[in-house]
């Protein structure tokens, strides 16, 4: 019994201050007549013409000072705003997408890398080329594309270092031996 009543007196203020949709009607307020245009018997107003006083024109006299004109003649020296150039647009867009044919598309030819290095990438590539001849278990399709992809590497290394580009042979020979590494396993 204590539960209803309970529930009852905490609902009660609640219910009391509700709204009841009660719909206030607005009071409408009545509109300024239209603008006419003034009838044709009453003539429109002619503007009156108003007399202003001159403008009083003073012209400063110069200075006499000999310090105040050297100031005046001091050329005032304004920063200059930053040059900015502006890349000239390509309009062939075909010639934009041809490279650079001196860049190889594997990095930036080397100039003059010692003898040791070149040597390095040469093991590699003749390594790589052993080790993918002494596979003895027959290969799946998937080991037969990495096969495939060990010989391309192999070939683009040669032909690197044929144009004498070591890094980007030592590179590529690098990617071939780590290759021929998971196809060993």
């Amino acid at each position: 019994m204590k539960l209803p009543a309970r529930s009852v007196a905490w609902l009660l203020p609640l219910l009391l201050t509700a709204c009841f949709h009660k719909t206030h009607q607005t009071k409408v307020q009545p509109l300024a007549p239209p603008v006419q245009n003034p009838p044709a018997f009453m003539p429109a107003p002619e503007p009156v013409a108003t007399e202003l006083p001159a403008p009083v024109v003073t012209i400063p006299t110069e200075p006499t000072t000999p310090s105040a004109t050297a100031a005046k003649e001091a050329p005032k020296q304004t920063p200059k705003p930053p040059v900015v150039h502006k890349k000239p647009v390509n309009k062939n867009p075909q010639q934009a997408a041809i490279p650079n044919p001196g860049v190889s598309a594997i990095g930036q030819l080397s100039s003059g890398d010692p003898a040791d290095y070149r040597r390095q990438t040469e093991d590699f590539i003749a390594a790589s080329e052993r080790g993918l001849k002494n596979i003895n278990h027959p290969l799946n399709d998937q080991e037969q594309k990495t096969a495939a992809h060990i010989r391309e590497f192999l070939r683009q290394a040669r032909q690197a270092l044929a144009s004498g580009d070591v890094d980007g042979a030592h590179t590529l020979a690098a990617k071939a031996k780590v290759l021929l590494s998971e196809l060993s396993r």
